[in-house]
C-alpha cells in the first residue's frame, strides 16, 4: 500500500526538514516547497493526500493559497492543515473560514502534528463521506465550509462548537474526559476551566438536539465524559 504523500508548504528550512524528516519516520511520503507559486504548481502537477500549509509565505500568503485551493473543484476536498506562529483567537477563526481543517501553532510537537495529519487523513477517507461532507442523523456536516445544517436548516455554530462537534465525529463512539477535549479542542488557549467543555457542550446540545435533555447526538458517559453516538 503506497504511503500518503504529504505536501509541507514552509519557508523556514529548518522548521520544513523537520516536519519531513518526522513525517517520513511515521510513514509518509514528505515533499517541501517554500512558497505559495511552487506549492500551487506541485498541486497541479501531482496528487496530494494532505497539505500542510504555512500561513505567513512569500509570494501567495497561505490563506490567499488555502482560498485558491478550496475555490478549486480538483481541490476544494483536499485536507489542509494551517500552520503558523500566530496565536491569535482571529487568526485562527480566519485560516477556519477560508476552509483549513484544522490549526496548530509554532513551536508544535511533531508528534501532535503527526496524529492531526493521521486523524485527518482517516476522516477523508471514512465510509459515508463524499467531498469532506458528513451525514449525522440528520444533521450534513460540511469540513471544508465549516458549516453544520439539520433538515436543510443552517445551524449557526461558533468556530469552538464546531471544531468540538467535528472532534467527537472524527472519533465517533469513542468517550473523551473534559481534560481530553480541552487538550483538543481549546490546545492553544491557555488555562481554561474543565467545565467550559460542559457549557460549549450544552450550547451545541442546544443547536443539534430536538430535545437537549434527552441527547442523541452528543452521549454523556457519567463520570467520564462525552462521545458521539456511534450507531448514527
Amino acid at each position: 500500500m503506497a504511503a500518503n504523500k504529504i505536501l509541507i508548504v514552509e519557508d523556514e528550512p529548518d522548521i520544513a526538514e523537520l516536519i519531513s524528516y518526522n513525517l517520513i519516520r511515521e510513514g509518509f511520503d514528505a515533499a517541501i516547497v517554500s512558497d505559495g507559486e511552487q506549492a500551487l504548481s506541485r498541486i497541479r502537477r501531482e496528487n496530494f493526500d494532505l497539505v500542510v500549509l504555512d500561513l505567513m509565505l512569500p509570494g501567495i500568503q497561505g490563506t490567499d493559497l488555502c482560498r485558491i485551493l478550496r475555490n478549486n473543484p480538483k481541490t476544494k476536498a483536499l485536507p489542509i492543515i494551517m500552520l503558523t506562529a500566530k496565536t491569535e483567537e482571529i487568526d485562527r477563526i480566519i485560516g477556519l473560514e477560508l476552509g483549513a481543517d484544522d490549526y496548530i501553532t509554532k513551536p508544535f510537537s511533531t508528534r501532535e502534528l503527526a496524529a492531526r495529519i493521521k486523524a485527518l487523513l482517516r476522516r477523508a477517507g471514512e465510509p459515508g463521506r463524499k467531498d469532506n461532507i458528513m451525514r449525522f442523523g440528520d444533521l450534513i456536516v460540511d469540513f471544508s465550509a465549516y458549516t453544520v445544517s439539520k433538515r436543510g436548516t443552517m445551524l449557526d455554530l461558533s468556530a469552538t462548537e464546531f471544531r468540538l462537534l467535528a472532534y467527537l465525529l472524527e472519533n465517533k463512539g469513542r468517550v473523551f474526559t473534559r481534560d481530553q477535549l480541552l487538550n483538543a479542542v481549546w490546545k492553544n488557549e491557555g488555562y481554561v476551566e474543565p467545565r467550559t467543555v460542559d457549557v460549549h457542550i450544552r450550547r451545541l446540545r442546544a443547536q443539534i438536539e430536538d430535545d437537549p435533555a434527552h441527547p442523541v447526538y452528543i452521549k454523556t458517559r457519567r463520570g467520564i465524559g462525552y462521545c458521539a453516538n456511534a450507531e448514527l
